[in-house]
């Protein structure tokens, strides 16, 4: 696929934003920007990427079939980041609350989720859903 504007909604061009991150040439420097790759990984359908940046404990044996199974329901078609608490280069911690538009098998829908992130190392991974 070849994007012009990167796909996660940035408004950047996708050279210059989640390409390098994803393709494993830098490392995301927020929860935001990691979740903003991740978004960019589902619309390109990088199942190891994504994987590559769960959280080791939250790493399920089927994690990637699962994401595998998902990718053949949904078309991504754009992402809201409604609000970050956290996240920063500082932080360990982060959390990202974002909608994402799809179409699936029954037509367009909207998943919205409040994401946690934590930093191992220097390099951010994506936990979980929060639970509320």
């Amino acid at each position: 696929m070849k994007f012009d504007k990167c796909p996660c909604g940035s408004g950047n061009v996708f050279k210059d934003c989640c390409q390098s991150i994803v393709a494993g040439e830098q490392k995301a420097k927020t929860a935001e920007q990691l979740m903003r790759s991740r978004y960019t990984a589902y619309v390109l359908k990088d199942v190891n990427y994504l994987v590559e940046t769960t959280h080791r404990e939250s790493r399920t044996s089927d994690l990637a079939k699962s994401i595998r199974k998902w990718m053949k329901q949904v078309e991504w078609l754009k992402l809201h980041v409604v609000a970050t608490e956290g996240g920063s280069e500082l932080d360990e911690f982060g959390h990202v609350e974002f909608i994402a538009e799809y179409i699936g098998n029954t037509g367009p829908g909207r998943h919205h989720e409040c994401s946690v992130f934590e930093k191992v190392d220097e390099t951010w991974f994506y936990v979980g859903e929060e639970n509320e």
